[in-house]
């Protein structure tokens, strides 16, 4: 009887579970409201069917289920639905951006009238001229639903008839929609993320996201104007008005084959010529790596420099001063690596440039005549080399040349020649930031040069340094080898053929027993 009742108890407790249901589901609600973030109502689903990562709606609770609590709060959508081909589309992913940004005051509607419309420019271009790497890029954002175009040095270099060296991608997915789209990526960068996509072979597609300029005051003058902070995204429009010249400022869509200009370039691709994006006062003091680009372009493009351009390269040279010096160097690195160092330094130190970057350079060079110097001549035998060899010589050897017959100049008749060429080095190496592995390279080589040059190289031959010496010493000899100077034409035609002009006439010893007649005979 005892076992009967304790049996029967759990039925009469049936309607106890409904009430602790009941209590369940408020104390689900009370979590629900908790866990909402203040002052923003909960968002309802898009009528357009169309789910958002900020349009997402809370999902209504189940009581058959055990319920996840942080997932009342989803932001974004998983990954592993991403991952399956679920993404998002274009437009709801740009409002997300536009709630986000500072201006999230202005609505959708505002922010489409203020897109201004590029002009389209019909160009097709051989499949086989675009890396298919990179159009394999640009279409999977495509299908996913993102903008992405080619933009940059790729696009100019197809329309001027160059090969592209590498392809960058802009497209107004953020960093992290790239990494979940490509598992063959990471992420780079802290001051502004960008997405490498790594492929075969060491080859890099530089996926990076829609960029705008910081906002400006104008009554910024000299040193306010400088940028330092570049980091935030914007559309399509803003990424193409932010670069720094028209012919960079490009974008190509794969699909529709046309060019899309916000900012006047395809004129100057016509041409060809180096214009800056805005007033090149303000955007060389708002960077003054840009001056040194202008100069990179120009001679590697076979390009010319806009009159304006040119006479604020001549003002604004001495910002250089306020940029930072590894850019100075690597940026001075790419002027001798593109195959066009002679005309780079030549326009360098035409417009004062190298006066700042390099004066020891620049008054050597003042005191050498513009065509038959031997520094020019070295230049132009390190752009053949570089045609040559279908890649830049090593950086040791592009500095070493630059600066060798300065540093000769200042060794010559020195006892200690390392010593010396140490201390003209000091000043280049604080302002320019010059490392110390080529700094010191760059003072041995100097002083070895003349037993290098007298075939006396001892143990220093087998040392790694000697290969980068001995191209040194081969640039210099040839350099030193002066091209004969066209024979002119004599103006006397009553001058016999075969005579070398400049050249006089052997006197012929008269013969014996005939002195006298050549002299009678000489007279008429």
């Amino acid at each position: 009887m005892t076992e009967g009742t304790e049996l029967a108890r759990p039925k009469r407790a049936a309607p106890r579970r409904k009430r602790s249901d009941r209590t369940t589901q408020s104390a689900i609600d009370d979590l629900k409201k908790a866990a909402a973030p203040r002052g923003r109502k909960p968002t309802a689903p898009s009528k357009s069917g169309t789910r958002g990562a900020r349009d997402t709606a809370v999902p209504e609770p189940d009581n058959s289920m055990d319920l996840d609590l942080p997932g009342f709060e989803i932001r974004e959508m998983p990954a592993d639905l991403r991952e399956l081909g679920i993404h998002l589309d274009a437009e709801s992913d740009r409002r997300n951006r536009i709630s986000d940004s500072p201006d999230s005051g202005q609505n959708e509607t505002t922010q489409e009238r203020q897109r201004p419309a590029p002009k389209r420019h019909e160009v097709a271009f051989d499949d086989g001229r675009i890396d298919s790497d990179a159009a394999r890029v640009v279409r999977r954002l495509t299908r996913s639903g993102f903008e992405a175009y080619l933009v940059g040095g790729c696009v100019r270099d197809l329309l001027l008839g160059f090969r592209p060296k590498d392809f960058d991608v802009a497209t107004d997915a953020s960093p992290d929609d790239v990494r979940r789209l490509f598992r063959n990526s990471r992420i780079i960068g802290r001051r502004f993320r960008l997405v490498h996509v790594l492929f075969g072979g060491g080859k890099v597609i530089e996926t990076a996201t829609f960029r705008r300029a910081p906002p400006q005051d104008d009554d910024r003058e000299g040193a306010e104007l400088l940028i330092r902070n570049d980091n935030e995204f914007g559309e399509a429009h803003e990424d193409a008005l932010r670069r720094d010249f028209t012919v960079n400022g490009l974008f190509y869509d794969l699909d529709g084959r046309h060019v899309l200009d916000w900012v006047s370039g395809m004129p100057d691709i016509d041409r060809r010529t180096i214009h800056t994006i805005g007033d090149p006062v303000i955007r060389f003091q708002e960077d003054p790596i840009r001056m040194l680009r202008a100069i990179k372009f120009a001679a590697r493009l076979d390009c010319g420099i806009s009159e304006p351009v040119y006479d604020a390269i001549v003002q604004c040279r001495g910002s250089l001063a306020m940029a930072a010096r590894p850019r100075l160097f690597e940026e001075l690195l790419r002027l001798l690596r593109g195959g066009a160092s002679h005309r780079s330094v030549f326009l360098a130190w035409e417009m004062g440039v190298l006066d700042v970057l390099l004066p020891e350079l620049a008054s050597f060079l003042s005191d050498q005549p513009e065509d038959g110097g031997l520094v020019w001549r070295m230049l132009q035998r390190v752009d053949e080399l570089t045609k040559e060899r279908g890649e830049p010589l090593s950086d040791l050897v592009l500095c070493c040349v630059l600066l060798l017959e300065p540093m000769l100049e200042c060794c010559e008749n020195a006892r200690d020649r390392m010593k010396m060429a140490g201390e003209f080095l000091e000043p280049v190496i604080d302002r320019l930031n010059v490392p110390r592995r080529i700094a010191d390279a760059m003072r041995r080589i100097v002083a070895l040069l003349p037993r290098l040059e007298s075939g006396r190289g001892g143990r220093f031959q087998r040392t790694s340094l000697y290969v980068d010496a001995s191209i040194v010493q081969g640039i210099r000899r040839d350099a030193r080898i002066v091209p004969p100077l066209p024979v002119e034409e004599p103006e006397d035609d009553s001058q016999p053929e075969g005579r070398v002009a400049g050249r006089s006439k052997r006197r012929r010893r008269p013969r014996s027993g005939s002195a006298k007649t050549e002299s009678v005979a000489e007279p008429s």
